[in-house]
């Protein structure tokens, strides 16, 4: 039997439509009314909940400008800036919090973020938010899982760049600790990711091997990956959301825009309802109806009584209300016990 994790008014689970999460990082770009209008387009855009990220620089990181604190590599989109400086320019102010989960909650999302150390989770305590997230980057921080564990909330986890045995120790770390409503997340921890090295046969495998709800968090650029996610038993899809790509922001390369988000929302929901039952036949009574449209053995030409039918009188055609045209070899030869007019379906009851 499929079970379900109740987050805030929402069920999670295989069940239920796939809970959307638009994740705004730091795509606010340091202003509150942006970032409140994010949360009016995801809204708009039929999101289920709206993620934040919770923590400073100095949570973060040094305030280094130089060796492995400073990003130097051509391929990574913020190259050229320190750690320090990226989280402060990406970092949503503390005291932004309660307005941004206010005005969600008033347009009917859950809001929730991801803490990123002991001090961030005591502050979203004092929020009463529904659940935690726990980044990618954080997954082996078996003191922070502890940490969130013990508020008894449900707890996501994505599973970006953790092995097969981190993962297991972060579970059981979890468990132990006391989250009894677990979500694991396959990511891929690129930004933008590619659907090729996305690799989203791992859901199932996760689901199968901790026994936990399952989901993606999704970096690549458009809805396919996450549609496809959901028919492998993803429950949960995380996409980072912002209001224009064009505006620029630290993650709005790789972020969706609120009509992308909507047809997501749209799609992913459809891709479910498909999912359905193991069934063959008719699935309903409207298909049912269709089967009047298959092919049957009909009466091509004028018959007298007593003629006897050949290739030239009898055709498998549409509709299908005469006999299957797996009879035509026994029909063949047979005479009609009186006169039949052209179009009249075969059955036996015409037949001598």
């Amino acid at each position: 039997m499929n079970t379900s994790i109740t987050i805030g008014n929402r069920q999670v689970g295989q069940d239920h439509p796939p809970f959307v999460i638009a994740e705004m990082s730091g795509n606010h770009n340091q202003s509150l009314d942006r970032a409140l209008a994010i949360v009016e387009a995801a809204a708009k855009a039929g999101a289920h909940a709206l993620k934040l990220q919770t923590y400073t620089a100095d949570t973060m990181t040094l305030d280094i400008d130089e060796g492995e604190f400073f990003i130097s590599d051509p391929n990574v989109l913020w190259k050229g800036a320190s750690l320090h400086k990226l989280y402060q320019l990406a970092h949503t102010p503390w005291e932004w919090h309660a307005p941004i989960f206010k005005r969600a909650n008033e347009l009917g999302m859950l809001a929730f973020s991801t803490p990123f150390d002991e001090s961030a989770v005591d502050f979203l305590e004092s929020l009463d938010v529904p659940c935690y997230k726990i980044a990618s980057f954080e997954n082996t921080d078996l003191p922070l899982i502890r940490k969130v564990a013990a508020t008894g909330k449900p707890m996501i986890i994505s599973t970006g760049m953790a092995s097969v045995a981190e993962l297991d120790e972060s579970v059981r770390t979890a468990r132990e600790a006391g989250c009894k409503d677990l979500i694991l997340l396959k990511c891929t921890s690129t930004y933008p990711a590619t659907p090729e090295n996305t690799n989203i046969r791992t859901i199932p495998h996760l689901r199968d091997l901790f026994g936990t709800e399952v989901g993606l968090s999704d970096h690549t650029m458009g809805t396919g990956v996450s549609v496809a996610s959901v028919a492998l038993g993803a429950t949960v899809i995380e996409k980072h959301f912002t209001l224009s790509r064009a505006e620029g922001g630290v993650d709005s390369a790789f972020s969706m825009e609120p009509a992308e988000m909507a047809s997501l929302v749209l799609e992913s929901e459809r891709a479910w309802q498909a999912l359905g039952r193991i069934t063959y036949g008719a699935a309903s009574a409207q298909e049912e109806k269709s089967k009047v449209y298959r092919r049957s053995l009909y009466v091509s030409r004028d018959l007298k009584a007593g003629e006897i039918l050949d290739a030239t009188s009898v055709r498998a055609i549409r509709p299908g209300l005469g006999l299957a045209p797996k009879f035509i070899d026994m029909v063949m030869g047979k005479a009609v016990k009186h006169d039949v007019k052209r179009g009249t379906p075969v059955s036996w009851d015409l037949l001598l």
